[in-house]
């Protein structure tokens, strides 16, 4: 398939685009879309048929979407696609949408870290890992998922392969050398320092043939293998116009979802992907808890002054000032997290659950990540194995009632697909945060006790006068302006209209 890429040429077609929404006053940015023309390389057409794609050409699905990323190693002590495929049928209950596998490739050897070594270090991007099956036993658990209703993307590398990657033999020309002529493990950009993966080897995109071989590989899983898209590792490493004409190629084959490890708004605001981090977001929240002292292994050091509920809305303004397309995904938890710097109850305390509402009922994507639905309160090994003990899943009716709600109201539909955000002043801003979100007749009202204290506030503004459901009690009750409620620590209310 050749590409080429028009001058950005705009133009309006709702339903495939999306923006990052701010709160309080803040408008709604409706950004127009990028559209790309693709010329397919197909004989019988003569002239090629030049076809416009709008950017990013993302599945209708995605608009009111979940996400659960799958630590396919831990997940069960077999550690299988096969053994997997068991759990489908209770994540579809709990609400989840896209399953997002963790890197499902075969691992290198050369210079592993532990005995099992990181995912993220593969050795051909065309094969499955044996620990987790063959591509059949991948094939079968695909359709087992598109069976019951859900999607399945997989978790790619683009930045860096394992030291025996074919690739290493075949093209090492597609690999960065170091001032001693030899190829190096990644630098930090920032520093000019290594990031200290030193089981992998750095990329080298100034070699076009690198970047075709690249998109060769992402296409067959679309075309080959019928994927449902990519969660992008180390998004933020590879150059901008890699991912431009990356997505028109990817975006040529059908729609998929794609979304990036990075907070760079180029790589959303050129329609390539359609999502990205909150990491901004989730180190508030972070901080925020830190600043109540319940953040275990991160507190607040001394001297530094205290992050509050008014932090949120900082982080907000400033996101909306750069981002015209996308949206965010929100989490309090995920691998990297979990495993280097501590689970959600130990950066949160008891405020995890209702950290975890903020996230479910914001704007963007709400993420779990494997174990969360069972209150695993442990840091999983990276480099080896340690199944995830499940027990009752005690969080799972939790998620379910958070996402039933965001299924079935438009309010908290992802990007332009939901309401944006409008803050709700409530007297005590800097320990409650408070919004609303509509979208046609579907309205949300949340209100958050994010501190350790009692908190009593006043709903003075920024809803709609109205009966509303409680979500987690069911009582039905009437919210007006200047209404007053107690909030308990860490206490949480989502009241709905639908």
């Amino acid at each position: 398939m050749k590409l080429r890429t028009n001058a950005i040429s705009i133009f309006l077609l709702l339903g495939l685009f999306l923006t990052f929404a701010a709160c309080d006053t803040a408008k709604q940015v409706i950004a127009e879309p990028i559209v790309t023309e693709v010329e397919p390389e197909i004989e019988e057409i003569h002239p090629p048929q030049v076809v416009k794609i709008v950017k990013p050409l993302t599945p209708e699905w995605h608009k009111n979407a979940t996400i659960y990323e799958v630590n396919l190693r831990q997940f069960t002590k077999e550690g299988t696609f096969q053994a997997f495929e068991a759990h489908i049928p209770r994540l579809k209950e709990m609400g989840m949408d896209i399953l997002w596998f963790m890197p499902i490739h075969e691992i290198s050897k050369t210079n592993r870290k532990g005995s099992m070594g990181s995912p993220y270090a593969v050795s051909n991007y065309y094969e499955t890992n044996p620990d987790h099956g063959t591509m059949e036993d991948f094939k079968h658990m695909l359709k087992a998922i598109h069976e019951a209703g859900m999607y399945c993307i997989i978790d790619w590398v683009p930045n860096h392969s394992g030291w025996d990657n074919v690739w290493m033999t075949e093209h090492p020309d597609w690999y960065t050398k170091g001032p001693d002529g030899k190829i190096t493990d990644p630098i930090d950009y920032n520093t000019g320092k290594s990031w200290g993966w030193t089981d992998v080897a750095d990329f080298n995109y100034d070699n076009p043939d690198l970047r075709k071989g690249m998109i060769d590989a992402l296409s067959f899983w679309v075309k080959e293998v019928g994927i449902d898209g990519f969660r992008v590792d180390v998004a933020h490493g590879v150059p901008v116009d890699f991912w431009a004409s990356c997505s028109d190629a990817l975006y040529a084959i059908k729609p998929i979802f794609f979304f990036a490890e990075a907070e760079v708004p180029a790589i959303l605001n050129n329609g390539a992907f359609v999502m990205d981090y909150g990491w901004e977001m989730h180190h508030t929240l972070n901080a925020i808890a830190a600043s109540q002292g319940v953040n275990s292994v991160h507190p607040l050091e001394e001297g530094k002054a205290k992050t509050t509920a008014l932090d949120i809305d900082t982080v907000l303004a400033e996101k909306a000032a750069v981002y015209t397309n996308g949206y965010h995904m929100q989490f309090t938890s995920n691998h990297d997290e979990n495993s280097w710097s501590g689970t959600e109850m130990q950066r949160m305390g008891d405020g995890h659950q209702a950290f975890a509402v903020l996230t479910a009922t914001f704007d963007g994507m709400p993420l779990v990540y494997s174990g969360m639905e069972s209150a695993m309160d442990n840091q999983l090994e990276f480099f080896e194995k340690e199944a995830i003990e499940w027990g009752d899943f005690k969080y799972a009716n939790f998620y379910k009632t958070l996402f039933d709600l965001k299924h079935r109201n438009q309010a908290l539909w992802n990007g332009t697909h939901g309401g944006p955000l409008v803050k709700i002043p409530t007297g005590v801003d800097e320990s409650v945060y408070a919004f609303s979100r509509s979208k046609n007749a579907d309205k949300v009202v949340v209100v958050i006790n994010l501190s350790t204290d009692n908190q009593s506030v006043t709903l003075s503004d920024g809803f709609t006068d109205g009966t509303y459901t409680n979500l987690f009690s069911g009582q039905t009750t009437t919210l007006k302006k200047g209404q007053t409620m107690v909030l308990a620590p860490w206490e949480y209310f989502v009241y709905s209209n639908k």
